[in-house]
């Protein structure tokens, strides 16, 4: 078996770097350099990526040992069919470590090729660190880093306005564009730095706030050899996803001229307001995933897969986001149901085992985030109560119970919203449990117990509960 390097595997192109990726994790290797790869492909995009390493130890020789190759391996359902693809992806060109070499991660700021800065550095790394007290070391933050990047860049070309970049952050909190653009304006501030370079920052860059979405499980460890026998590589870089992929960015003109994959048929979407698409994504797929959990572990099922191909719990979600979610969003109804026909596809691949005590970590605030804002649309559009999602709500008291049918729910949020539950249920009083659950404003933010019937709902649904549970039977409720 021949070792994957451009040589080995015939790739002879040489193409400009015009991306700079912080991180080089699985997530951005199988979502954007892929996008890039099939942008190369499809259009005359025309660039290459280098990747910044955020952490040395000797982690960016094996990617560099073959040329920045490896393979994206995409598994899971589509259009109802099982579906795989295997990619070889060629856009990037190799990895370095700034803390290693400083001199050479300024360099790269010269490069006349250079459009985009593209990053992962996971939610906290958009982050201000006063540690960096001075410029001419390397930062340890990553909006640190990149104030630097630029520095060197502006005086490199001399304030060229042609030269600003495309900064498209992919860190999954809200507004990231914006949060790093702030970020790096405060180390303009610590570091003094003259007010000609602030304003060439703020009108010679774009900053998009973004959205992505794909499930990338990674390195396939446990069949890596299968794997390298039907590629013919030794590849140690391989990557596996699913096939869906969504990237919505806020972006200009400018940039969807810039970054072509409007002529592919890749799921990149460039809009001026991406908070329809966030609130499509935490209402059907987060607050889907959250109002199935309970339901589906009361009954005994223990993975989303075997929920959503369960005839009632599959039946529950399915009904729960056609007829009480997508009601309360505002894009095209046939984008929403696409959009949903799309979540229950994922959920079905049994290429990636999710496990519902997992997604039932913090229950309660995932519920406060990803459910309530349905449940309170829904009663001010229709005037009506949501069955289904007051229903899951009911399940998810009873979960936090902490026992079902004498087995032991290992539950797992904080200290505090643990001890409250152990002491509502240490009543044995559903009516009571209900009411102190539903009124205490430091799990909802609001006492939910002055909506109209959602009480007595809540409190129905926690009794049929309690009736069916103590017949060591599964649920069927609704």
């Amino acid at each position: 078996m021949h070792k994957l390097n451009r040589q080995t595997a015939s790739v002879s192109q040489n193409r400009p770097v015009k991306v700079l990726q912080f991180g080089k994790g699985n997530f951005l290797r199988g979502f954007a350099d892929w996008v890039i790869d099939i942008l190369n492909e499809k259009t005359d995009f025309n660039g290459a990526v280098e990747i910044v390493q955020s952490i040395s130890q000797g982690r960016d020789s094996v990617l560099n040992d073959q040329d920045g190759l490896y393979h994206v391996i995409l598994n899971g359902i589509q259009h109802g069919q099982a579906f795989t693809e295997t990619r070889l992806i060629t856009s990037v060109i190799g990895t370095f470590s700034p803390s290693e070499d400083f001199k050479r991660f300024l360099e790269t700021a010269e490069n006349p090729h250079l459009q985009f800065i593209i990053s992962n550095t996971t939610e906290a790394g958009i982050a201000f660190d006063s540690n960096d007290t001075t410029i001419e070391s390397l930062a340890h933050s990553f909006p640190g880093k990149v104030t630097q990047l630029l520095y060197h860049r502006f005086r490199h070309f001399k304030g060229a306005t042609d030269k600003g970049l495309i900064i498209i952050p992919c860190e999954l909190i809200e507004k990231n564009g914006d949060v790093l653009k702030q970020t790096i304006l405060q180390y303009i501030d610590l570091w003094n730095l003259p007010e000609a370079f602030k304003q060439w920052l703020l009108t010679a860059n774009t900053f998009c706030n973004t959205l992505v979405d794909r499930i990338v499980p990674g390195f396939p460890k446990d069949t890596i050899r299968s794997v390298q026998e039907q590629i013919g590589f030794e590849d140690n870089q391989v990557v596996t996803a699913e096939p869906f992929h969504l990237w919505v960015i806020e972006a200009t003109d400018a940039v969807r001229a810039a970054f072509p994959v409007e002529k592919t048929n890749l799921q990149v979407k460039f809009v001026k307001d991406l908070t329809p698409y966030r609130t499509r994504k935490v209402r059907i797929l987060n607050g889907a995933h959250t109002a199935l959990v309970p339901v589906a572990y009361l009954r005994g099922l223990r993975t989303v897969r075997e929920s959503v191909e369960d005839t009632y719990a599959g039946d529950f979600i399915r009904k729960t986001i056609s007829e009480e979610i997508i009601p309360t969003l505002d894009l095209p109804k046939e984008e929403l149901q696409q959009f949903a026909n799309d979540v229950i596809e994922r959920f079905q691949n049994p290429f990636i085992r999710h496990e519902l005590i997992s997604i039932a970590l913090n229950s309660i605030s995932k519920y406060k985030v990803r459910v309530l804002p349905s449940v309170l649309e829904y009663n001010k559009r229709t005037g009506k109560l949501p069955e289904r999602l007051l229903f899951s709500l009911a399940a998810l008291i009873c979960f936090y119970k902490g026992e079902v049918n004498r087995e032991i729910i290992p539950l797992n949020d904080t200290p505090e919203i643990l001890a409250f539950f152990k002491r509502a249920w240490a009543t044995n009083n559903p009516v009571q449990v209900v009411k102190a659950t539903l009124c205490n404003t430091a799990l909802w933010g609001q006492d939910l117990t002055v909506i109209p019937g959602l009480e007595d709902k809540v409190l129905h649904y926690v009794l049929k509960y309690q009736e069916e549970l103590s017949k060591d039977m599964p649920v069927n409720i609704l």
